[in-house]
């Protein structure tokens, strides 16, 4: 597990510190100020290989510079399953371009799985990724991880000579595996039913098919609500990102308990798994069960394992899905936010953990802390509601000018926003309108046929 990152004089901020718990971690925070980043980071602590540097057919997951190598740092704590936290401290060197510091075999995180915004994935697994002990010394002897870039988790990843598959890919994994109707089909199939959306329309794989007389593979499909069976190359953007995140979690697990078994050891105790931008391409009624149901598969794929999520997210339906499971003792929230300059520092960036609190409404999420916007409505209504406030309390306002105004609202508010109570009393008081019944005060101010509001 992940248990703290202290940044000095890397990325955004002059120094940042965050102390990650046990379960789920959610990361907000506007578009540039460093969510990817963190995660980045979050996956070189525990695995010390940078995503990028290990598969450069990735467009993100480039090593971190500081701003200065004498002062930058990057210090870490990680418990390892041993449940020991072991804490390290790394500098870089501007001539070696890496970060250095205790060198060795890294302490062991348990699986660590990395889903990126680009579709790309990466996993270390303390079975498959280890070091060896030569003569006594720890030694990197074996892959250091698995690097996929979005087209790798599809088509396959080899190792770095080109020479044996480290992994088939989702086309012919799945297809083998349903040939095979054996357990890797089944616990597929089931991870496919927790991800869909609803359980009314389940994602199903529906028989293999073929989409090309110059493709000799066999592809994959899922069954529709509309009775079709359709190529998995042709689903939609957010059903690939759930069949791939569904796949990937599968192999993962399945590669990781038949290397604990050759290695004649127990499974790992610990599971972290980080996520940025868990919503990518996924309707509304997708984000709303999304976290939930990935806390869920995961744990049910590794039995008794602890599950860490650390998840980066633009979605307020991703934030009010969380309410339901929210318990401070074991889950954060944390925030990222651009500082203005002030009379002695400089504009920057801060990372706050706020408290958690249930909205129970996803507007009230885009208002909040998290997004920061001014309302859920649209930005040219919130111009004119400012502007009719304004309006409200200025003396030499007529009623001409609510009118005019009035106009210019109907063209961007519904019938049933509750500015117009405002907006209908505050006429009222100015006496620009007359009010004529306490249980009118939700609807528009309308106008009659001499285009006067009434």
């Amino acid at each position: 597990m992940l248990k703290e990152l202290h940044l000095v004089k890397v990325g955004p901020c002059e120094e940042m510190k965050i102390v990650f718990k046990r379960r789920l971690n959610l990361l907000t925070g506007d578009n540039g100020l460093g969510k990817s980043f963190l995660l980045d980071i979050a996956w070189w602590a525990m695995t010390r290989h940078w995503p990028r540097t290990l598969n450069k057919a990735l467009v993100s997951g480039y090593v971190a510079r500081p701003d200065s190598s004498k002062e930058g740092s990057i210090e870490f704590v990680v418990e390892g399953m041993s449940n020991k936290g072991v804490r390290y401290k790394s500098q870089f060197s501007a001539r070696d371009e890496e970060w250095t510091g205790k060198v060795g075999r890294p302490y062991n995180p348990g699986l660590v799985l990395y889903a990126m915004a680009d579709g790309g994935f990466a996993v270390w697994d303390p079975a498959r990724n280890y070091w060896k002990t030569v003569g006594g010394q720890d030694v990197p002897g074996r892959v250091p991880a698995y690097v996929f870039s979005a087209r790798d988790v599809w088509d396959g990843l080899k190792d770095e000579g080109g020479g044996l598959p480290s992994c088939n890919g989702l086309l012919s994994d799945w297809a083998g595996w349903q040939k095979e109707g054996g357990a890797a089909f089944r616990r597929l199939c089931l991870v496919l039913a927790r991800l869909s959306e609803s359980e009314t329309e389940p994602l199903v794989p529906g028989p293999l098919t073929r989409v090309s007389k110059d493709d000799a593979r066999d592809i994959p499909t899922l069954q529709t609500a509309y009775g079709k069976a359709v190529p998995v190359l042709h689903a939609s953007s957010g059903v690939r990102r759930i069949i791939a995140l569904a796949y990937l979690l599968v192999w993962s697990w399945q590669e990781h308990q038949a290397a604990s078994a050759l290695n004649e050891e127990d499974t790992a105790p610990q599971v972290v798994f980080l996520i940025d931008e868990i919503e990518a391409h996924l309707h509304p009624r997708w984000q709303r069960m999304i976290v939930s149901a990935l806390l869920d598969v995961t744990r049910e794929l590794a039995g008794e394992a602890q599950v860490q999520l650390i998840v980066a997210t633009h979605s307020p339906m991703v934030m009010a899905s969380a309410e339901p499971r929210f318990e401070s003792k074991v889950d954060a929230w944390f925030d990222l936010d651009l500082v203005a300059a002030g009379a002695s520092r400089p504009a920057g960036v801060q990372l706050v953990q706020r408290p958690f609190e249930r909205l129970g409404d996803v507007s009230r999420w885009l208002v909040s802390q998290a997004f920061d916007l001014g309302s859920a409505r649209s930005r040219e209504a919130e111009v004119l509601i400012a502007q009719a406030e304004a309006l409200a309390q200025d003396p030499g306002a007529t009623a001409s000018d609510g009118e005019k105004l009035t106009r210019e609202l109907e063209n961007v508010l519904g019938d049933i926003d509750p500015f117009w109570s405002r907006w209908r009393i505050a006429g009222a008081q100015r006496g620009w309108w007359d009010l004529p019944s306490p249980f009118a005060t939700t609807a528009p101010v309308r106008r009659n046929r001499k285009g006067k509001a009434p």
